[in-house]
């Protein structure tokens, strides 16, 4: 493994490392200076090697220039010109224009903590419409983007159109070229280009990638973008989408967001160009007959597809993931019951510090943390707690959402919490006291509210304590459970906080 590069160095005698800005699984993000064009602002993606086989990385390189060569024919206002291949000392580099902005998953927050709001139905439809043509064009190109999220499109300071970056087409490349074949399995391989909760079944199981494949993951941005939820939240035990109990929109536009989330390739739409018409047909017309509506539904596949049949007819292994989650779910099991910890024991010892691992694991990455999980200890049965929470946090694709499993994990295994975790099950009563006189008390609340309503817990628990500061701790939870849209997640949420033994 390479060494991160010092600020102050100079990369192909042109570019000047400024600092790094990214850490994830196949490398790093630099910010540098080009000194040939007057210390411009650039981007530079070094993508590390996890062989030391000199003979493997020589014949790398070719492939790899090869395809980092598509991407550099990109001409596109609203995509970063890709403005060089360096191979240096081993070292595999792709240097980009610097986009200066924020990414959505960035102004969503800020939007949903500033106004207390998501995107509204006129927005989205603005920004698909802004976003669609980008996808045309690389399509066009047979180029698949695979890798798109909210935090893959920015919006530039003083421009008012969204740019799409971090094409995932490098990253496959090099998983293939570099990647010992015993490594893992394809099904699993083909799952690290992409984001876990935006990417399609058919690319995260097989690591097959379609312009639908695409369409999916922007139709999944969408509905975040309107719900203010992440993706997890909005899929239900069976990994059905359930997204639409917390937005009222258009149904003709519910329609289309709906297809472009098919569960099977063949039933999305196959081009963005049809989803534009679609869109722009329901802005030039305000009421439209049912058969016209019932148009849009996903169709049965057709028999003459090029999409291998056996993905449309097995319908990814549904009922196995659906129990996977259901067994992560009613595992409630708390801290304080997970008893001594010896990290060098294998974790496989400790099934109570497992289940809570993954339960933590899934609320990050969603229904596909079990089978992370489960992968991992087939992999290595007698593995140890610190080496499998490593093997986990490398095994999630988001660089920033990996580091924050590992932090919650490590915190949560901290004295102090484990004692607050202690009091949560214990068979004492809150009593009537205000609840906001118990810390405790209230930072379980959030943590269980964020993990049913998302971003807006914090902003729902504030104006109820700030409106009602005397509230019993029971009255709190009535308050709350009130303010969940969705009767079922407002009631699970409930039983979830009556665990404390309220009274």
């Amino acid at each position: 493994m390479f060494a991160e590069i010092n600020p102050g160095t100079l990369i192909n005698n042109r570019y000047l490392i400024e600092k790094i800005i990214g850490q994830g699984g196949f490398g790093r993000t630099y910010l540098a200076s080009d000194t040939h064009r007057f210390n411009e602002a650039c981007v530079i993606k070094e993508f590390v090697p996890t062989t030391t086989k000199e003979d493997i990385i020589r014949k790398s390189r070719d492939l790899f220039e090869r395809e980092a060569k598509v991407l550099y024919q990109i001409q596109h206002p609203q995509i970063p010109k890709f403005m060089a291949c360096l191979t240096e000392n081993q070292r595999l580099f792709i240097v980009q224009e610097y986009i200066d902005g924020k990414n959505y998953a960035q102004i969503l927050s800020e939007r949903v903590s500033h106004k207390g709001r998501p995107f509204s139905e006129t927005e989205v439809k603005e920004w698909l419409l802004n976003m669609l043509p980008v996808l045309e064009y690389i399509h066009d190109r047979n180029i698949i983007h695979r890798d798109i999220s909210l935090d893959n499109v920015m919006l530039p300071h003083n421009q008012s159109k969204p740019v799409l970056i971090d094409f995932g087409v490098v990253k496959e490349k090099f998983t293939q070229i570099l990647s010992t074949p015993s490594s893992l399995p394809q099904s699993v391989q083909g799952s690290v280009v992409g984001k876990i909760g935006y990417s399609p079944p058919e690319q995260l199981r097989f690591g097959n990638s379609y312009p639908s494949s695409d369409i999916y993951a922007l139709a999944v941005c969408a509905v975040v973008l309107l719900t203010a939820r992440m993706p997890y939240m909005l899929i239900d035990d069976s990994l059905n989408w359930q997204w639409r109990s917390y937005v009222r929109i258009n149904n003709f536009f519910a329609c289309i967001l709906e297809k472009m989330l098919a569960e099977v390739p063949t039933e999305r739409y196959q081009s963005a160009q049809e989803i534009i018409i679609e869109l722009n047909n329901n802005n030039n017309n305000s009421l439209f007959s049912f058969g016209r509506i019932s148009s849009l539904l996903p169709k049965k596949p057709q028999n003459n597809t090029s999409i291998p049949p056996a993905q449309t007819g097995q319908k990814l292994d549904r009922n196995r993931d659906s129990e996977d989650l259901r067994v992560l779910k009613d595992l409630e099991q708390k801290l304080s019951q997970v008893g001594e910890i010896d990290t060098e024991s294998p974790v496989s010892l400790n099934p109570k510090l497992l289940d809570f691992i993954g339960q933590e694991l899934t609320s990050f990455v969603g229904p596909f943390g079990s089978v992370l999980v489960k992968h991992t200890l087939e992999q290595s049965p007698q593995i140890a707690q610190q080496e499998f929470i490593d093997k986990l946090v490398k095994a999630i694709p988001d660089a920033q959402k990996a580091q924050e499993f590992r932090n919650r994990i490590q915190v949560s295994l901290q004295p102090k919490y484990r004692k607050i975790h202690n009091s949560i099950n214990s068979q004492q009563p809150l009593g009537n006291a205000p609840a906001i006189s118990n810390p405790e008390f209230l930072e379980h609340c959030l943590r269980e509210l964020t993990s049913f309503v998302g971003p807006f817990a914090s902003i729902i628990l504030e104006d109820t304590l700030d409106q009602h500061p005397n509230l019993t701790p029971k009255q709190l939870v009535e308050t709350l459970v009130a303010e969940i849209p969705n009767q079922q997640r407002a009631e699970q949420f409930k039983e979830s906080i009556n665990k404390l033994n309220i009274s």
